[in-house]
């Protein structure tokens, strides 16, 4: 007996159903990104490894997928380096390619492998596919979509402001109900300063990242465990406990931050990010929340992070601004500003709170039933005026039982059932039954277009 295929740990099919939810979800973002002048582009998934490497630090180096050369790959490795059983240093001769870790280094490559063909400022989006090499579990896969947009080339802070609208906007039409939290690296920064261990930002923005999961005692012991001195712990207490309206926090980080140049600016940001998406009316909450940190090497101006209000989960979406995205590829001095929806935590908040409207999962709005050669070729008919009234129709293929088609019709949720026998053919007319209530009406074909649009 042949052994049951399977597939590799930490990928997923989908079934035609989870498809229609997912490309739900993907054009809606799609189409929110459209209205605000992005444009779309792909990378290819796999890119050189010379691309990828060393982007993500020794960690994310671990988790790259490596694709090993085609033809004779031992060509050019001695018997000394076989025996060595190095498999770090074997696997930069094997392999010369490897699938894309993130959308982010494909693009500051695209950007500067294209620059005399962009306008700047650039407003790029990319729905794709990513690929790590993690330890599979509950919510985290090899193999996840990432929905990006960024503007590089510009510094304005109102890039920042139509982020935040992108992110109210597609909430809203999902339905989904979220917090949008905001802070700024400069802010963070100037905490450090003013504490005086600026050389600890990434240690004190790590461990205050955790106070939501962990605990302000917890927070405070591993600060300790950082050499963080006691005196500067205590000076950080009331900035990790700040509490507020937006304004209030802004105003006692202006008195806080009073000595740090670096920390003033990031609050003049927040400010001015802040204030004018006041006056643009968001549907959903937006918080100035010191605690947020967010990949802190990376960012280096406002960062941001969208919580789902009725759903416990981590964050579904989540970006920030970069100074220098094309550095690493020779280009400087490339600002930008992104932020990524996380598709696969967004399907799971819309499962759990069954927000998916019918006309998105519903496929096939209506079957005609095949009682034979004759019936079918009258139905053919009538099918090209429903299709070309942009209605979801299919006949059944096969002139089989009743039973067997009607099992098909409920198997696969179609609404509405038509009908063609003799005296339907004899009146020129349909037989119509809506599935839902078990009403069956005779219809001409522009009645039956009319009910199953309305």
């Amino acid at each position: 007996m042949a052994a049951k295929p399977s597939i590799p740990k930490g990928t997923r099919d989908f079934s035609p159903v989870e498809m229609a939810k997912r490309n739900y979800i993907f054009n809606t973002i799609r189409d929110v990104y459209h209205l605000y002048g992005f444009q779309q582009i792909e990378t290819p998934s796999m890119e050189m490894l010379s691309t990828l490497m060393g982007k993500y630090g020794d960690e994310g180096d671990k988790l790259l997928f490596k694709i090993q050369n085609s033809g004779d790959y031992f060509s050019g490795i001695t018997d000394e380096e076989l025996l060595s059983r190095n498999a770090a240093k074997l696997a930069s001769k094997f392999c010369e390619k490897g699938l894309r870790y993130d959308l982010t280094v494909p693009f500051a490559r695209y950007v500067v492998m294209h620059r005399d063909e962009i306008t700047f400022p650039f407003k790029r989006y990319q729905i794709q596919p990513v690929w790590r090499a993690d330890r599979p579990q509950k919510g985290r896969y090899r193999e996840f979509y990432q929905c990006d947009a960024d503007v590089v080339g510009s510094d304005s802070l109102l890039n920042e402001v139509e982020l935040m609208q992108i992110v109210d906007t597609v909430f809203s039409r999902f339905n989904i109900r979220v917090c949008i939290k905001i802070n700024n690296r400069k802010i963070l920064s100037g905490i450090a300063e003013i504490i005086g261990e600026s050389d600890k930002i990434v240690d004190i923005t790590v461990a205050i990242d955790k106070l939501d999961k962990i605990g302000l005692d917890n927070v405070n012991a591993e600060l300790k465990e950082k050499g963080i001195s006691d005196e500067a712990i205590a000076k950080l207490q009331p900035i990790i406990l700040l509490s507020g309206t937006n304004a209030e926090k802004l105003a006692t980080l202006k008195n806080v931050l009073s000595a740090s140049e670096v920390g003033l600016k990031g609050v003049e940001e927040s400010e001015f990010i802040l204030n004018t998406l006041e006056t643009m009316g968001l549907k959903n909450e937006i918080e100035l929340d010191l605690t947020l940190a967010r990949g802190l090497n990376y960012y280096t101006g406002a960062i941001f992070e969208v919580k789902a209000l009725d759903v416990q989960i981590g964050s579904i979406t989540g970006g920030g601004r970069y100074d220098n995205l094309t550095g690493v590829f020779g280009m400087a001095g490339v600002s930008g500003v992104g932020i990524s929806f996380g598709a696969d935590r967004i399907f799971d908040v819309l499962n759990q709170l069954e927000l998916y409207p019918k006309e998105a999962v519903n496929g096939t709005e209506l079957l005609f039933i095949n009682f034979g050669e004759k019936e079918a070729a009258y139905s053919m008919g009538i099918l090209s005026k429903v299709r070309a009234a942009n209605i979801r129709a299919e006949i059944f293929p096969d002139a089989a039982k009743m039973k067997k088609q009607m099992s098909y019709a409920n198997a696969k949720n179609i609404p509405f059932v038509a009908i063609v026998g003799e005296n339907e053919m004899n009146e020129d007319k349909v037989m119509l039954k809506n599935m839902e209530t078990g009403e069956q009406n005779l219809v001409s074909a522009d009645e039956l277009i009319a009910i199953v649009k309305k």
